[in-house]
């Protein structure tokens, strides 16, 4: 019994359907979401794949059916059919991805809006100055040297309250290590900080330009020399993770990283007092600073990167392709 084509069509399509919300929310790409604006990040990313991957079954599925239905056949030696086009066809799929393309772009602009991207702007430009949208990526300025919008990620709007006020600290870059200032005076080679409350990183680079990154919590911001640069990150759930420069800084890039430990309230009340009571005592040193490589042989500095990264090679012969590399450039 032959399947009629419509009913063919609704299956199929009903199959692209459901296999694509499966794989949107099941393609496991993504490390665990750790913060608030990683939920909305993920949610977009979910909607992107899904999106995707039915193109990818509709194209694909069209592209394996052609070659089968048809091919060549045995003893056919003719040409193929001259066909001039379907105008009706090539409207379908020049609007579908249009309209793909423009719902992502309003979804994306909301996300960046929701996770505070315009909270840095300053609204209040005076009544001659004509309205505008800056995108807070860069600091930008009026005719008269005042501040429009400064450069980074701001607070999500309705997180920080009185009751739950932003605790900012101070991250300087550098080659390469972070440090975080506190503003009890804490200094320390990690960032700790406690749950469920907005947390303001004041950017800055001491020598070249660096980039901080946090995978689980879907942000990362340039540290740009001279220039300080902010991001608010609101986490979400208890663990630690990776704090990683994602801007090639010079030859030991792959080494400047460090860890974010999120606390419950009680044990980030401890840390700190913990760490107060050793300042207290005389204790000036960093905790947690990494030690600079020429505190090192250039072994010893890159062997705990070997075993991570499941390096096929030995920490000497990292060392000695940095040299080869270097001389290359000179």
């Amino acid at each position: 019994m032959k399947i009629p084509s419509s009913i063919l069509t609704l299956l199929i399509g009903i199959f692209i359907t459901l296999a694509s919300l499966w794989y949107g929310q099941n393609h496991g790409l993504l490390p665990v979401a750790a913060s608030k604006e990683a939920e909305l990040v993920d949610g977009l990313f979910n909607t992107m794949m899904t999106i995707g991957f039915g193109l990818f079954l509709l194209v694909e599925g069209a592209l394996i059916y052609a070659a089968i239905a048809f091919r060549r056949k045995e003893g056919d030696m003719g040409d193929g059919e001259h066909l001039e086009g379907n105008i009706p066809l090539e409207i379908v799929w020049t609007a579908i991805p249009a309209v793909v393309v423009l719902g992502i772009s309003i979804y994306s602009f909301d996300v960046y809006s929701r996770m505070g991207g315009l909270e840095l702007m300053n609204h209040d430009m005076g009544a001659m100055r004509a309205p505008s949208v800056e995108v807070a990526y860069a600091p930008s300025y009026d005719a008269d040297g005042n501040l429009i919008s400064e450069a980074g990620l701001g607070i999500m709007p309705g997180t920080a309250t009185e009751e739950n006020p932003v605790l900012s600290i101070d991250v300087q870059g550098l080659q390469y290590a972070f440090i975080f200032n506190y503003p009890n005076g804490i200094v320390d080679g990690e960032l700790h900080v406690p749950i469920n409350e907005p947390v303001a990183l004041n950017l800055n680079a001491k020598d070249v330009l660096h980039a901080f990154w946090l995978p689980e919590f879907r942000v990362k911001q340039d540290m740009i020399p001279g220039q300080e640069t902010k991001l608010v990150i609101n986490p979400i759930l208890e663990g630690t993770y990776p704090v990683v420069c994602a801007e090639l800084c010079g030859p030991y890039h792959g080494g400047m990283r460090t860890q974010l430990i999120v606390h419950s309230k009680e044990d980030y009340d401890a840390w700190v007092d913990s760490r107060l009571t050793a300042m207290n005592a005389g204790d000036t040193t960093i905790a947690n600073l990494p030690k600079a490589p020429a505190d090192r042989t250039e072994a010893e500095y890159l062997a705990p990167f070997v075993e991570p990264l499941q390096l096929a090679i030995a920490p000497e012969s990292l060392a000695s392709l940095r040299d080869r590399s270097t001389h290359q450039i000179q």
